[in-house]
Parts: structure tokens; sequence; C-alpha cells
């Protein structure tokens, strides 16, 4: 029974190191992300889904069918 107490300490010691080694690795910026940003230019935007467009030219027409009618 004393084998388990002592597998178990052994345990919770090595998952707070992997949590300390986390942890310091996050604070000093190892997931930072700096060549995304560079060439995000070059991407082509998201195209706009058939859904949103429908409802760009209502809004269009609606705009139109006020400024007519005024």
């Amino acid at each position: 029974m004393s084998v388990i107490y002592v597998l178990l300490a052994i345990s919770v010691t090595v998952a707070i190191v992997f949590f300390i080694a986390f942890v310091f690795s996050v604070k000093s910026g190892q997931y930072d992300d700096t060549y995304t940003p560079s060439v995000r230019m070059l991407f082509e935007d998201e195209v706009v889904k058939n859904k949103d467009k429908s409802n760009l030219y209502s809004k269009k027409e609606i705009k139109q069918t006020k400024s007519t009618n005024q």
C-alpha cells in the first residue's frame, strides 16, 4: 500500500514540474506567432457566403427603393 503513496507523490511532482515548465514557456513567448502576421497580406480575404451576399443585395435594393420614393 505504501508503494501507491510513493507513486502518487511522484506523479503529482512530475505534473507540477510540467505545469511550471508550461507556464514559463508561455510567459517567455514560446508560443507567440511571429510568422503569420508577416504573410497575412499575401492571402486573399475569405469568400463571402451566399447567404451573406443575399442580405447585401436586399439591403442595397431597400436603399434604392427608399431613395427613389423620396
